[in-house]
């Protein structure tokens, strides 16, 4: 389980677990997320919070790994600008930790 700060000051946090990213992961859901000037701000969460939605109503996906990412930490209502940007630092650092698909396969 890992903790991330939600807003500048250091009062909120939001749990994220290693399930929550294997979701974000599975779904691509951080993929071309941010423009290239690497800004993370509201609209940037609103677009992600509308790709989730369009996720879940689109496709009739009822994963539930999906869904409680959703309401644990995309929908969390500490979830500001910061702590997305603080989830994808998160995301990276994870991802780099994971074992690549040619050294599962060996």
């Amino acid at each position: 389980m890992y903790k991330i700060q939600a807003n500048a000051s250091g009062t909120r946090s939001i749990e994220v677990s290693d399930e929550h990213l294997k979701t974000l992961a599975k779904y691509s859901l951080l993929d071309a997320l941010v423009d290239s000037n690497g800004i993370v701000d509201e609209p940037v969460l609103d677009k992600l919070k509308l790709n989730v939605r369009s996720l879940l109503e689109s496709s009739g996906v009822s994963d539930k790994n999906l869904l409680d990412l959703c309401l644990d930490v995309i929908y969390n209502n500490n979830m500001k600008a910061l702590g997305l940007s603080n989830l994808v630092a998160l995301y990276k650092e994870w991802e780099t930790k994971q074992p690549s698909e040619s050294e599962t396969e060996e």
